[in-house]
């Protein structure tokens, strides 16, 4: 009955077809390693997040007078709402900490080079979307630090040259965060993750035709490819279970992790806390913001710490591929970079003393110095591997590459 049923479907829509070349049948180099595991599970949060929205989406109530009640109401008289309201906020976490493993993982290894250009940058629309998301999203809980978030960040939009105070009161619907503000922010959150589920099409179309990258950085011969099933799908299925693991150990014994404290306090316009943060993904630019003493400036700075992703193919001139895995001076400014980032995001944690903003003023010119000092250090870099001879295995790998270029 089964069979029967596929193949009326293959007479009418190549259903088959479809799934034997774009899953199980999808040529994947064999040397991936498990850092390539990171694109499924972001796929696998996406899903979970759009899952538990929907249902707390059902009892919500995008009312500036009844959405903190609203979410009581969820957290103890809706059954098993707790369990929904903290996969929702635990997940999102989650999403931004695999994104940004995975984003990391392409930097490293340099996968955002010809020709995958276009697959980085649809990438790097997802995490825009995503950024916007969340940064409406948190804006529903209606507590202290929700509230007082939403109206730092929307006022920041005050810096629009000409048209600011308009923009602000647009994105607001009124002129202070309020009802409009909250229903809009609420319709939305809600629509974002199907765009991004758009976006993530695109984002595979984009893979599927380029191929998927390696650790050689090199492409490899279709005899070192294998089908993405059985073998690519028992690891990332293992890969999931550690993951649910370590996911499951926050939402069941340490929910509030990425809760701040203050957000379980009704918002309060009458009161300010005493320390506004954004969320943890957000306090490495929330840092760079604040080491810029002018408004607009700072602005510009924040969102360039983000655009600036978007030139990598261009900034890095180096022609090893491989990324960091075959290049020494590469490697190590990918990890002084890694290490700017986290102390950028324990500054943008900190009050604003004497102390915090000296070192983001600092690591915020390390950040940008990395970017401007790449396109001179790859080339240095070249010509140093070039005169001390290329490793065996890259050297062959090259060459196996230039016969194939000349067939």
């Amino acid at each position: 009955m089964f069979k029967q049923t596929i193949d009326w479907i293959d007479q009418r829509f190549p259903l088959t077809s479809f799934v034997k070349h774009e899953l199980t049948g999808y040529p994947t180099p064999r040397n991936l390693s498990y850092w390539w595991n990171f694109g499924f599970l972001a796929g696998f949060v996406l899903v979970l997040q759009l899952a538990t929205g929907i249902f707390l989406a059902m009892h919500y109530k995008p009312d500036a007078a009844l959405a903190f009640d609203s979410v009581q109401h969820i957290m103890r008289d809706v059954n098993y709402g707790w369990l929904l309201r903290y996969l929702h906020s635990t997940g999102a976490s989650a999403f931004f900490v695999v994104v940004y493993i995975h984003m990391a993982r392409t930097l490293y290894y340099g996968s955002y080079r010809k020709p995958r250009e276009l697959l980085w940058w649809t990438g790097q629309i997802l995490l825009l979307l995503l950024m916007a998301i969340s940064f409406m999203g948190y804006l529903l809980p209606w507590g202290q630090m929700s509230y007082w978030g939403a109206a730092v960040i929307t006022n920041l939009f005050r810096a629009t040259p000409f048209i600011g105070d308009q923009l602000v009161v647009w994105l607001r619907g009124d002129y202070g965060v309020g009802d409009a503000t909250l229903t809009r922010f609420f319709a939305l959150h809600y629509l974002f993750p199907f765009i991004i589920s758009a976006a993530v099409v695109i984002h595979l179309v984009a893979l599927h035709s380029v191929k998927s990258s390696n650790p050689s950085g090199i492409n490899l011969a279709d005899k070192d490819n294998i089908p993405f099933h059985p073998y690519f799908t028992i690891k990332d299925m293992f890969g999931l279970g550690v993951y649910l693991m370590v996911f499951c150990w926050f939402v069941f014994f340490a929910p509030n992790a990425f809760i701040e404290a203050a957000n379980n306090i009704p918002a309060n316009p009458m009161q300010t806390p005493a320390h506004i943060v954004p969320e943890w993904y957000f306090l490495p630019f929330y840092a760079i913001l604040r080491a810029v003493p002018d408004l607009i400036g700072g602005v510009i700075a924040m969102a360039l710490s983000v655009l600036i992703f978007a030139a990598m193919p261009y900034m890095d001139r180096s022609r090893i591929p491989g990324g960091a895995h075959y290049r020494p001076f590469y490697r190590i400014l990918f990890y002084l970079f890694a290490v700017d980032i986290l102390v950028l995001g324990w500054v943008g944690s900190q009050p604003v003393t004497n102390t915090t903003v000296i070192v983001g003023q600092v690591a915020t010119f390390v950040y940008f110095a990395a970017f401007l000092a790449l396109p001179f250090i790859s080339k240095i870099e070249e010509r140093y591997l070039m005169s001390r001879k290329l490793p065996p295995a890259l050297k062959s790998l090259l060459d196996a590459q230039g016969e194939r270029s000349a067939k």
